[in-house]
Order: structure tokens, then sequence, then C-alpha cells
């Protein structure tokens, strides 16, 4: 198998299983237009968040790593409607796009993006006391994923799903002796979910449009 074959069965399975969808065909298309890294989940990989929120029952979503919003529209179409959803972007003219991609969806009034260094964000909202999430899903900087979770998990509650992209990273995870610091970031991180009282995890490996990677999943436990 090749990555030519990944991609053509991924377009084929998203075919068979996705309509058209102008919202997020216009969000990709905004986003390229803009510059922005093409590093948003496939769309396979976006209607799997959403019904893994659906399927949790999530009322309060927490993002970490916008980009362009193309996950925010998938996550924030399976809130209820007293839903809410924060996703904090660090970098400003990202943040721009999602705003844009977000209210052309029709979802600006269930979705508040934040921008500014995460780890700042997630402290102040420890600080300010704000309610518990039902989901929380990690997609930033990979070096930085062991105080995203350690500052996750203290805005979480039993039952609350934490799923976290991109830690295979084409199987370097693997590597012990890697000097990649996203690379030591993930590793980190999987150490966490193994060790962690207060988890039950899985990780697994994906082929696709975006090449040879993964994602963890997690549950806080009672």
């Amino acid at each position: 198998m090749n990555e030519q074959q990944w991609i053509a069965m991924d377009e084929y399975l998203c075919e068979r299983t996705q309509a058209p969808d102008e919202a997020l065909e216009a969000a990709l298309r905004e986003s390229a237009h803009a510059g922005l890294p093409a590093i948003n989940v496939a769309p396979n990989q976006g209607k799997l968040l959403h019904m893994l929120a659906r399927l949790r029952g999530a009322r309060r979503i927490l993002e970490i790593g916008t980009l362009g919003g193309y996950s925010t529209i998938w996550l924030a179409r399976a809130l209820p409607a007293n839903g809410t959803l924060l996703t904090l972007e660090a970098v400003e003219r990202h943040a721009d796009v999602a705003r844009k991609n977000i209210e052309r969806a029709g979802l600006s009034g269930v979705v508040s993006v934040i921008v500014g260094d995460a780890v700042d964000t997630l402290e102040s909202f420890i600080r300010d006391g704000i309610p518990p999430f039902d989901f929380i899903f990690l997609d930033a900087d990979k070096q930085t994923y062991p105080t995203y979770l350690t500052l996750a998990l203290r805005l979480s509650r039993p039952g609350t799903v934490i799923l976290a992209d991109n830690v295979i990273r084409g199987g370097r995870v693997a590597e012990t002796n890697s000097t990649d610091p996203d690379v030591i970031g993930v590793r980190a991180f999987l150490d966490m979910l193994a060790t962690s009282p207060r988890l039950s995890s899985t990780a697994l490996q994906t082929v696709g449009s975006k090449g040879w990677d993964g994602f963890s999943l997690s549950i806080v436990a009672d």
C-alpha cells in the first residue's frame, strides 16, 4: 500500500458516508486561500469527532488548536441548542479566518474563539473556576501536550472525553532516541496516559489523506 492508495480510499469513504457540505468546504477553501497550513483533520476524521461528541452527549466542548475552524465546525454541530464550545488559537490571523468560517456555518452563537497562549488561557479558566468540559479535543503544538493534558484534567469531570490528534507522527513516536521536540512531547503525553489513575485510554494508528498518524482517546474515570 502507498499514500496514493490511502488518499483514494479516504475519498471513497467520504463519498459514501458524507453528503456535500458547503460550509465545511468553504472553510477548507478559505483557509487555503489565506495561506493557513493544510494540517486540519480529514473530513472523515472530522465526522468522527462529531459523532464521538454526540455519543458523549457533550454540552461543553474545549478545543485546543483552532487553525481555520474546520474541526471546530464539526464539533460545534454536535452540541445541543444550549451547548457551548471554546476554542483556543495562538495566532490572531488564524483566529480571524476561523471566526469567518464559523460565522458562515451559522455557529457564532455557540463558539467562542479565544486568542493567546493556550497554557495561559487554560490556567485562567482554572483560576476563574469555569465549569468542567464534557469533551476536549487536543490538536495544537505537540511538545506542549503533557502540559495541556495536566491542565485539561483540572477542567474535566468523571466521564469527560479527551481526544488528542497526531500522536503517531509517521511512526516516529516509537523511536526512543528521537531528539524531535514534538516526538518527545507526544511520548511524554502517552506516558502520562499510561500512568494516570484518572484516565482510561487507548491510541490508534490511522492512514489516509493525512498520511500515517493517529489519535489517543481517553475517558476521565469516576
